[in-house]
C-alpha cells in the first residue's frame, strides 16, 4: 500500500518515496506542449504547489521521474530549460520594505547560484536582468513559476496600506513578464484570489486564465470517480476495522464530508488535504478549515451581517467572481475564491456570459464555517456553541419550542456590548447559522406569493415558518415597557405570517406546520411566540 503524502508538495519526493500521486500529467502535457503563459486560481491547500513542482520537473528534463504516468509515453521532448521559481508562501511580507528586500534577496541568490551577474536597483529591474542573463547563458528561454502570488496581499488584507504597497511591488515585477517575452518560454502563476486585471495584471493580457476553464476544471484536487483507484485499499482497511464501525458506507461518508468542489458544475473534486488527513487520523473532522480559519472573512460578515443571509441560492457572473478589490471587499467572490463556495451548476443564457449557481461544497466547510460565524458574531466559546446546538436540535425535533428560548437568550447574551449590532439582520444571521449547523434544511428570505418569509425550517415531519422582528429598546427600560414592545412585535410577526399566507405553500405536505415569531429587543432580550 502506497504511503500518504501528507504535507509533501515535492513531486520528486512523492515519486521516489513511493507515495500516492494522483496523476495530473495529462493536464501538464497540454500546458507545456503549448508553452504559453497561464494563471490559475484555486483555494489554499488544494494542490497548486505540487502542480507547480510537477511542471518544474518536466522543464528540468527529468523524464524518468514520470515513468508510469501519462506524460511519459507522449511525444513530449523533456527539453531542459533554465527556471526561475518564486514561492511567495515563505517570503517576509509584514511591511513593503521587508517584502521588497525578500524578493531582491531571492533574485540575487538565484543569480549567484547560477554564477551570473545582474544589475538594477528595483526587483523589476533585477528580474529583467536575470531573465536576459539566464537566456544568454543557456541559449534556452526561461521558465517562470510563481506560487501563491497573492499571499503578501492576503496576509495584510486588514491593513490596506501594507496590502496595497505589496501589490504595487508584485505588479512592478510582473509587468516585466510581457516586456521580456523574448526571454521567456513558459509562465505559470498560481494564487487564491483573482485581483482584477486593471489593478494588478494590467500589462499581462497575454496570460491565459485557467480558473474557470472547463478543459482544466480538474487540474487540482482528487476526482470523485478516482477515489477508489488511488485510495481503495485505505477505504477497505477502514471498512474492515472497528475504527468507524458505526458508519454504514465509508465511501459515501467521505464524499459527504470532503467532496463537492467544482469549477464547471460537472467535474467534482475532493479536497486532497482533508482526505489525506482523514485516512491518516481515521476520523471525520474539518481538517482543511482548522488549518487556517478565515478571520478576515468573519470580520467582514460581522461588519455587514446581511451578507451572510445572501449565501443561500446564490448565482453570480464570472465577471463578478473575478473581482477582488482590497479597498472594497465583497463577501461572495471572496468566499468562492477562498474555497467556501463552489460551483453547483452553470446557468447559461444565449448571447450572454454564463452565470454560476453557488453553494458550500460539503459538510466540512458548512459545519466549520457556521460554527465560526456563530462564535465570531457572539464571541462564545466553540464548546458552548456546540452544546447549544444539541439543545436546539432536540427542541425542534420534539416540537418543544419554548425550550429554545433560554438557549437563544444565552447565545445572544454572549454578544459583547461593543460587538452588538442593532439590526434584525444580525440576529437573523446568527439564527440561520445555528440552524444550518444543525443540518436542517433551512431557507432564508424565501419568496412566496404573499411576500418574503424570513426563514423556513423543514424537518421530516414538521415545518417551521419563522418571522423575525427587531425593536430598538434601551437596555435599562422597565420590564413593563419591554413586555409591551415584545407583545406588539410578536403579534405583528404572527399576524404577518397568517395574513400574507406564508404557510400556504406547505399545506397538504402532510407535515405539521408551526408559525414562529422571534422578537429581539437587544442582546439579552429575546422572546418567541408559536401560533
Amino acid at each position: 500500500m502506497k504511503k500518504l503524502p501528507i504535507g509533501i508538495q515535492t513531486f520528486r519526493k512523492i515519486i521516489e518515496g513511493d507515495y500516492i500521486y494522483v496523476d495530473k500529467t495529462e493536464y501538464v502535457y497540454k500546458l507545456v506542449d503549448d508553452a504559453k503563459h497561464y494563471f490559475l486560481s484555486r483555494p489554499r491547500r488544494f494542490g497548486k504547489s505540487l502542480l507547480l513542482d510537477t511542471i518544474q520537473e518536466v522543464f528540468n528534463g527529468e523524464k524518468e521521474l514520470f515513468k508510469g504516468l501519462f506524460i511519459y509515453d507522449t511525444d513530449y521532448s523533456f527539453e531542459k530549460h533554465p527556471i526561475i521559481r518564486f514561492d511567495m508562501l515563505n517570503m517576509e511580507n509584514k511591511s513593503p520594505e521587508l517584502f521588497e528586500e525578500a524578493i531582491m534577496g531571492k533574485l540575487i541568490n538565484h543569480a549567484a547560484a547560477e554564477e551570473i551577474s545582474t544589475f538594477g536597483r528595483s526587483p523589476g529591474m533585477v528580474f529583467e536582468s536575470l531573465l536576459e542573463s539566464l537566456h544568454k547563458k543557456y541559449g534556452k528561454r526561461v521558465v517562470v513559476l510563481i506560487d501563491e502570488y497573492d499571499k503578501p496581499i492576503l496576509d495584510n488584507i486588514e491593513n490596506t496600506e501594507i496590502a496595497d504597497a505589496n501589490r504595487q511591488i508584485i505588479r512592478s515585477v510582473f509587468n516585466r513578464l510581457k516586456s521580456c517575452d523574448r526571454n521567456i518560454e513558459f509562465t505559470f502563476i498560481t494564487g487564491v484570489s483573482k485581483f482584477t486585471k486593471v489593478s494588478l495584471f494590467s500589462d499581462l493580457n497575454h496570460l491565459i486564465d485557467l480558473t474557470m476553464s472547463k478543459e482544466y476544471a480538474g487540474i487540482c484536487g482528487i476526482p470523485v470517480e478516482e477515489l477508489g483507484t488511488y485510495f481503495g485499499e485505505y477505504i477497505k482497511d477502514l471498512e474492515n476495522s472497528d475504527v468507524l464501525k458505526n458508519i454504514d458506507d465509508i465511501h459515501d461518508e467521505i464524499l459527504h464530508w470532503y467532496d463537492g468542489y467544482s469549477w464547471d458544475g460537472k467535474s467534482h473534486l475532493i479536497n486532497p488535504f482533508s482526505l489525506l488527513n482523514f485516512f491518516n487520523e481515521k476520523r471525520f473532522y474539518s481538517f482543511w478549515f482548522a488549518s487556517g480559519s478565515p478571520s478576515f472573512l468573519i470580520k467582514l460578515f460581522k461588519n455587514k451581517p446581511s451578507s451572510f443571509l445572501a449565501l443561500k441560492d446564490l448565482s453570480m457572473s464570472e465577471l463578478a467572481m473575478d473581482s477582488f478589490d482590497i479597498h472594497n471587499l465583497s463577501a461572495v467572490p471572496l468566499l468562492f475564491q477562498t474555497g467556501y463556495l463552489t460551483v453547483k451548476n452553470v446557468i447559461s443564457e444565449w448571447g450572454s456570459s454564463p452565470f454560476y449557481a453557488m453553494e458550500m461544497p460539503n459538510r466540512e466547510v458548512s459545519e466549520a464555517f457556521n460554527l465560526q460565524i456563530i462564535a465570531g458574531f457572539t464571541e462564545a466559546e466553540l464548546m458552548t456553541t456546540q452544546s447549544m446546538h444539541g439543545q436546539i436540535k432536540t427542541a425542534l425535533e420534539t416540537g418543544e419550542l419554548q425550550k429554545i428560548v433560554p438557549t437563544l437568550r444565552s447565545l445572544f447574551a454572549s454578544i459583547p456590548y461593543q460587538l452588538h449590532v442593532n439590526a434584525e439582520a444580525y440576529y437573523h444571521s446568527i439564527f440561520l447559522a445555528m440552524m444550518t449547523l444543525l443540518n436542517f434544511e433551512i431557507h432564508a428570505e424565501l419568496s412566496v406569493a404573499g411576500g418574503s418569509i424570513d426563514a423556513v425550517l423543514e424537518l421530516d415531519d414538521r415545518v417551521y415558518v419563522c418571522e423575525f422582528k427587531y425593536v430598538d429598546c434601551k437596555h435599562d427600560a422597565s420590564d413593563e415597557t419591554k413586555r409591551k414592545l415584545f407583545d406588539k412585535a410578536l403579534g405583528d410577526a404572527i399576524n404577518q405570517i397568517k395574513e400574507k399566507g406564508y404557510s400556504k405553500k406547505f399545506e397538504g405536505s402532510g407535515k405539521l406546520i408551526h408559525h414562529i415569531a422571534l422578537a429581539f429587543l437587544g442582546r439579552d432580550n429575546i422572546e418567541m411566540l408559536a401560533g
